[in-house]
């Protein structure tokens, strides 16, 4: 389907594929196309929420500029998924709950991490010389990771929030092993970090903006070319975290069911990230809060709740959401308003069927607190094509 509504409001127009979206939204993405270095157009995509400066599902071209906090605290958050060669017919119950054990025991969730004779040395390895560089212009940055310093131990874990790990069923019933996870505790720490220096940076020029959150760094500032190496770096972390968890995955697997192969590369990407691309005529930077790339032919990864469909879909380039897609259901409620809402009896009904955690501690991740992902991938129907429908069996919730 073609764009649902334009704001006009502001400097740009904002061109949103969805009308399932609340006046605080609204004003957000306003505020971003009022900036004077916005390019063409502000593009929100049909998961679209409050977010802090910036909406989540927002992208964000921008002229010679970067706003870190719309770029977010999870640098390079995104997915990972691998369609094995198993099919249903290997996953007894039984079995699916040992590999859901497995993986708890093999996967640190949350705030924890590898203990020190866990850690991925090898995976953590190539990071340590580009941090050094950072932190030796930045020593600053030292006192920002706190208790995040042991950051090899935080190679191949999960961390928290909508963080997840899922083995799924697609259409034909062939396995999939996919999962949800960013830069964790230093990559949050890095983001934090570079938010305070844009907002001092603000202040000391003093240029108002209509949200302190929507601070920038413009090309050649003070700060500018080290936030982008710390962004790449992050992002290149997350990348490998994610490569590292699912190698931890399919071990576990490997111990409870069938042998088995990875049948397809794993799709990696990036829905929370920066990059230099080039729209409507110019090299721009594209800001990607809650999106993924979606060229022409390029493959991601739209998940749905932990109780709802997900899909691997095929990109289709289409320049007005300058090639990009959904990255997931979205949040139509708060995780407090879910709280409340919900019961964990409401949790076990929408999880029927799923091996995961059905408790109070989760209930703000509730399928109910989200975007129909159905209706999502119909707003969308312009922007990718469905390549495979997942329906998870086990999640492991951050």
């Amino acid at each position: 389907m073609p764009v649902k509504e334009v704001l006009t409001n502001g400097r740009v127009p904002v061109k949103i594929w969805t009308d399932e979206v609340d006046d605080k939204s609204r004003a957000q993405l306003s505020n971003i196309a009022s900036l004077p270095f916005i390019h063409h157009h502000v593009a929100a995509m049909p998961d679209v929420h409050l977010g802090i400066g910036a909406t989540i599902g927002s992208v964000i071209a921008t002229h010679k500029a970067i706003i870190p906090a719309a770029v977010g605290v999870d640098l390079g958050c995104g997915m990972v998924a691998a369609r094995l060669s198993l099919t249903a017919n290997a996953l007894d119950e039984k079995a699916l709950q040992k590999v859901f054990n497995q993986i708890c025991r093999d996967v640190p969730v949350g705030r924890n991490q590898h203990r020190d004779e866990r850690v991925l040395v090898e995976a953590a390895k190539p990071f340590d010389p580009g941090l050094k560089s950072l932190t030796d212009r930045h020593p600053e940055l030292l006192k920002a990771f706190g208790k995040f310093s042991k950051w090899t131990n935080q190679m191949g874990t999960l961390g928290g929030g909508n963080h997840f790990i899922e083995v799924c069923l697609d259409e034909t019933n062939q396995v999939w092993v996919m999962l949800h996870s960013g830069s964790r505790g230093i990559g949050n720490a890095m983001a934090s970090y570079f938010i305070a220096l844009a907002r001092k940076d603000m202040e000391r020029w003093m240029i108002q903006l209509p949200d302190r959150d929507l601070a920038y760094f413009p090309e050649g500032s003070e700060h500018f070319a080290d936030y982008v190496e710390a962004v790449h770096w992050a992002q290149d972390y997350a990348m490998q975290n994610r490569t590292s968890m699912l190698e931890l995955v399919l071990a576990a697997l490997q111990r409870h069911l069938p042998p088995f192969t990875v049948t397809t590369e794993a799709v990696n990407c990036h829905h929370n990230y920066v990059a230099q691309e080039h729209h409507y005529g110019e090299n721009v930077w594209v800001t990607r809060k809650g999106a993924i790339r979606a060229r022409a032919g390029d493959v991601g990864i739209v998940p749905g709740s932990m109780g709802a469909r997900s899909f691997i879909v095929r990109g289709l380039g289409n320049p007005e959401s300058f090639c990009s897609s959904a990255h997931g259901a979205g949040r139509k409620m708060s995780r407090t308003a879910a709280e409340k809402q919900f019961t964990v009896a409401d949790m076990v009904a929408q999880t029927q069927g799923v091996i995961c955690r059905k408790d109070k501690d989760v209930i703000d991740e509730i399928p109910g607190a989200y975007k129909d992902i159905d209706q999502v991938m119909a707003n969308q129907a312009d922007l990718t094509e469905i390549l495979h429908t997942l329906k998870q069996v086990v999640c492991v919730k951050g």
